[in-house]
């Protein structure tokens, strides 16, 4: 046995077995081997105590976008299309070098936030694939296509740019460490590409066999405007030229229709809500309990730090709750363990992990994080599950592992040389993304 966790308070989310207390769990090879009370007779490599510690299922952030934590609150206060205008200004100096340090301080935030695998939908898929490889965290990554294609010009998927970079990510990142890294197709959205990219996309994705990801009906304005031109919704529209046949994960979906909602439901597509997000721009958060009577899976992000400020988990988890309370005018509304659910398991299911990963369960990966809850803000504990949604934060995590292998513990990250990546976003990334344009003097 590699390590054993003594003592700990374990919630599961596994079915009849959401919180066990005062039970050991046991990992060999990567894999959860056991959790019982019982002390096992093998002795272990590393035994962490758990007391005063609650064990969990590593949240999964279903979407971000790892490398605009170089910008973080740069936007703030600014209007949506001021914000845009802004972002657009910097990203246009952004190269792979800044990328992948931005995603490297990403990636620490989530571990330290408790967060074992994430959803990124951006640009510069290698230089993210090389830090997500580096760091040990887990990956859905996809390449945001943006493009239309005139009906007039002579379009092959086969040469096209964007499309090629996708090729080149697919065949040296997919798969990558037994599955650790997936790569998945990629719109930004319906207003920034057009039918023969989404048909090529989809096409492409399902003889590889890889999922999708995009923002759909994020924005009232997006919705009016997609009917205005087409006489249909952006879901409807999308489905179709065939972009849902393959998995999907869809962002946003504030303004999705019942029967669109409905229609996605059946096609197996996953809705991720962006409560914190949305409220901070000026949006509706996604009306989760609708979405998942219209039988979407519905999971959890953050999307990126410059839209969130921040990449905490435990704050959107409560973020959820409390919006699907609010429009309701029902305090029942979501369950905590609804909350824990669309951040874990439902998560796992978006990602297509669902075999490996969202709960604590016996030949599972070993993705785990531990709440210290002796902290004063989580005493006394009343009840764990409305404890970790409604009392806990990103930085009440104590641990944060993937695949058995430590990656966040009391202040260190063992993979990830912080202080390198500091300098390298102060030296390098911050000041080119900030230089002053040059001008010519006549």
């Amino acid at each position: 046995m590699d390590t054993l966790i003594t003592n700990v308070t374990a919630v599961t989310m596994a079915p009849g077995a959401e919180v066990l207390f005062g039970v050991n769990i046991g990992i060999t090879d990567g894999k959860i081997e056991f959790i019982s009370k019982k002390v096992p007779e093998e002795m272990p490599h590393t035994i962490i105590e758990g007391t005063g510690m609650v064990a969990m299922p590593g949240l999964i952030n279903c979407h971000t976008h790892l490398a605009t934590s170089v910008l973080r609150c740069f936007t703030d206060d600014l209007s949506n299309r001021e914000a845009l205008e802004a972002l657009l200004q910097k990203e246009a100096k952004m190269d792979s070098r800044g990328a992948k340090a931005a995603a490297l301080l990403s990636i620490a935030e989530c571990l330290r936030f408790g967060v074992t695998s994430v959803s990124d939908l951006y640009y510069y898929p290698n230089a993210t694939a090389q830090a997500v490889a580096e760091s040990g965290i887990k990956a859905n990554l996809a390449l945001s296509s943006y493009r239309f294609i005139d009906e007039n010009e002579e379009f092959d998927f086969e040469t096209d740019e964007q499309c090629q970079e996708l090729q080149r990510i697919v065949d040296k990142w997919h798969g990558y460490d037994n599955g650790r890294i997936k790569i998945d197709a990629g719109i930004y959205s319906e207003y920034t590409s057009n039918y023969p990219l989404w048909e090529a996309l989809a096409g492409y994705a399902s003889e590889k066999g890889l999922g999708l990801q995009l923002h759909l009906a994020e924005a009232r304005n997006e919705v009016d405007s997609c009917l205005d031109r087409t006489g249909m919704t952006p879901g409807e529209l999308l489905a179709c030229h065939r972009l849902f046949a393959v998995p999907a994960t869809a962002a946003g979906c504030a303004y999705l229709e019942p029967e669109e909602a409905k229609m996605l439901g059946k096609k197996k597509a996953s809705a991720v809500a962006l409560p914190l997000s949305a409220a901070k721009n000026g949006q509706h958060c996604a009306p989760i309990t609708d979405l998942v009577k219209a039988g979407m899976n519905v999971a959890l992000g953050t999307d990126g730090a410059i839209q969130a400020g921040n990449l905490d988990m435990f704050e959107v988890m409560r973020g959820a709750a409390m919006s699907v309370r609010a429009a309701k005018e029902d305090p029942s509304a979501l369950p905590s363990s609804a909350a824990l659910l669309m951040a874990t398991y439902c998560g796992a299911q978006a990602q297509g992990r669902s075999r490996e990963c969202g709960m604590l369960k016996e030949g599972m990966d070993a993705d785990l994080v531990l709440v210290d809850f002796t902290a004063p803000h989580l005493m006394p504990c009343h009840n764990v599950l409305t404890g970790l949604v409604y009392a806990a934060k990103g930085g009440d995590v104590a641990m944060t592992m993937v695949r058995g292998k430590i990656l966040y513990q009391n202040g260190k990250f063992p993979t990830i040389d912080l202080n390198a990546v500091v300098e390298e976003l102060t030296t390098y990334a911050i000041p080119k993304l900030f230089e002053k344009e040059e001008t010519n003097v006549g």
